[in-house]
This record gives structure tokens, sequence and C-alpha cells, in this order.
């Protein structure tokens, strides 16, 4: 993946036919509602396609959702307002809108004012204009503090990107762009958002995942809700990508490679007491050796077992769910096919 500042200028219109959902989730942000709202419709004036903007208050204990509601009766129905029932956190709150958009194409960015919408319309004219399915935003000048946001960050980015092969320069920028029938066959929860690129590598191409140039602006009110004390959840959350980006079909195999380490470690040892054992007579019941063998023998089947009772698990899963291993991009065109798309001799 390759990324670039888009010849197009920042409101560049995309000429294709589409309906575009943006989502903002809030947490305690009543100060930045409003402003927030004004630049979207700043941002979209005279945008040529229909648009919604959805607004998502995340549980929030100040005014945010009261603001929120002032903000739809002021511009109208395209504003949506989704409130959960408690703090569920950010990607519980982005799942939330994406669910519910009605849109072709949806947008997604942060609702503390360090995202700007100008780059929304261009980021989507280059979705539509290269076919893609994902256009994410890249902070290269972002107004953050250097030790705790900069520096854990490109720490962060550096680690997701070697260990998914996804290669984005940020993928903490909530600003991003999707095509809506591929972002909806991916599930978030725990902190996934930060990972929906890998996700959706594994439905489509890397080479249709993109990255923009996009503006950031330094917080203007309240403070940032989401920061660095999900550090372990994240890595945690990076470890369950990595297994289901390359094992979710075949778990088996995951769970089979550690077990063969084990069992070929055990194997190597129990096969030299057993040497030690005939050829020089040497008393080995009591080496602490032969315990680290047996107990790598023991690991090596469980493993084994893990890997055989979670093929079943997964084949289960896609027999009983209806879900494939794979996504079909032409899906309506291979349904539509009829009687007379058949080749017959004559």
């Amino acid at each position: 993946m390759t990324s670039t500042e888009h010849a197009a200028p920042a409101g560049a219109q995309p000429s294709q036919a589409h309906r575009l959902s943006l989502i903002i989730p809030m947490y305690n942000e009543e100060l930045n509602v409003a402003p927030m709202a004004a630049r979207v419709h700043e941002a979209l004036r005279g945008y040529a396609h229909p648009w919604e903007l959805i607004l998502v208050n995340d549980g929030s204990a100040d005014a945010t959702e009261r603001e929120m509601h002032k903000a739809q009766q002021h511009y109208g129905g395209h504003v949506r307002v989704v409130t959960l029932q408690r703090n569920f956190g950010q990607t519980a709150a982005m799942q939330a809108g994406i669910d519910a958009a009605r849109g072709d194409v949806i947008a997604m960015l942060d609702g503390d004012l360090q995202n700007d919408p100008i780059d929304i319309p261009r980021m989507v004219n280059r979705l539509l204009e290269e076919d893609l399915d994902l256009v994410a935003g890249w902070r290269r000048n972002r107004q953050d503090g250097l030790w705790l946001r900069k520096i854990p960050s490109r720490i962060a980015n550096r680690l997701i990107r070697r260990i998914t092969q996804v290669h984005l320069h940020d993928y903490g920028c909530s600003l991003k762009v999707f095509r809506a029938d591929v972002l909806k066959t991916v599930r978030l929860y725990g902190e996934m958002h930060r990972f929906i690129p890998a996700w959706l590598a594994v439905s489509t191409s890397p080479s249709r995942i993109k990255e923009e140039v996009v503006h950031h602006h330094a917080r203007k009110f309240g403070e940032s809700k989401y920061g660095i004390s999900r550090t372990f959840r994240v890595i945690l959350d990076l470890l369950s990508v990595y297994f289901f980006m390359r094992y979710k079909s075949r778990p088996g195999h995951f769970f089979g490679k550690i077990g063969f380490i084990f069992g070929a470690l055990g194997g190597v040892i129990l096969s030299y007491l057993l040497f030690l054992k005939i050829f020089f007579g040497e008393s080995i019941g009591t080496r602490p050796l032969l315990m680290a063998g047996v107990l790598f023998v023991v690991v090596a089947v469980q493993f084994f077992t893990t890997g055989v009772l979670s093929e079943l698990i997964a084949r289960t899963y896609f027999e009983s769910s209806n879900t494939r291993s794979y996504v079909v991009r032409n899906a309506g065109a291979v349904a539509g096919a009829t009687e007379a798309d058949w080749m017959r001799v004559t």
C-alpha cells in the first residue's frame, strides 16, 4: 500500500453516485458537539450526493446527548443520534454507528475536532475513482504530545505493520473512508477499531487499501478519553488479529505448530536420555531433564488436542452460521445469472 498527498483539492467532489454516512462517536464531548456539527456542514456544503451524519453518544455523563439533539433539531433529520446505554468504549461506539449507517460509503472520524471533515470529500473521491475499499487518514503533521501520544503511537504502528503486514503509517487515525459492503463484513470488539485495515485485509486485497495525508489540529476543548491506558488491551487485541488473519479457518495449524515444537523438544530430550540409559547404563530416573522431556511431550499432546477441537469448532461455526471462508466481490452479478446464461450447442 502506498501513501500520497492526493493532487485533488481538499473540497474535491466525487462524481460517482453514492450515499455517504458520516459516523462520529463521542464520549463526554459536550463542548465539541456544536462546533463539530457546524464544521461537518461547512465541509459538505454543496455536496452533490445524499449524506447523513450519525452522532454516537458513548454513554456520556455530561450534556453531550443534549447537545447532539440540539444539533439534530438545528440541522434536520439527516443528523441522527445513537445513544448507548452506558460507556462501552470507542470500538463499540463505532460499531453502533456502522450498524445504523445507510450509505454506500461510510466515513468515520473522532469528535474532538482534531480530525478535519474538509478531507472527507477528497478521500471519498479517491475511494470511488480508484475503486478502493478503504482510504485511511495519515496524520503526518500530528498535533499531539510527543511522549504520551506520538512516540507510543509510532511504536504501536510499527509493531502492527510488522505483525499484520498491512503497511500503513498511522493506524491510530480515526478518519477513514470505507465501502460499506466491505466494512460491514467485519464486527468490531475490544479495541479492534485500530486494526480495521488489518481486519479488512482478511476480506479484501491489501492493494485495495490506501492512505491519504490529512489535516490534524490540536484539541481545543476537553481532554482525550481514549488514551495510553488502553496499551495492554491493544497488545492483546493485536494477538487476536494475528490469529484470526492467518488461522481463522484452520486453527489446527496454529496449535499444531506449537505442539510440533514442544513434541520435537521432548522427543530429542527423551531420545538423548534413552541413549544414555542403553549404551552407558546411566541412571536417568532422578534427572530433571527427564521431567522436562515428559512435560514437553504432554504439552505437545495438549496442543495437538486443542488444535483438533478448534478445527471442529471452526467447521461447526462456518457450517451452522452460513458464514463463508471467502467474500465474493461481484456477488450481485453472480446471483443475477439466468437460464439464458448458458453455453448451448446449436
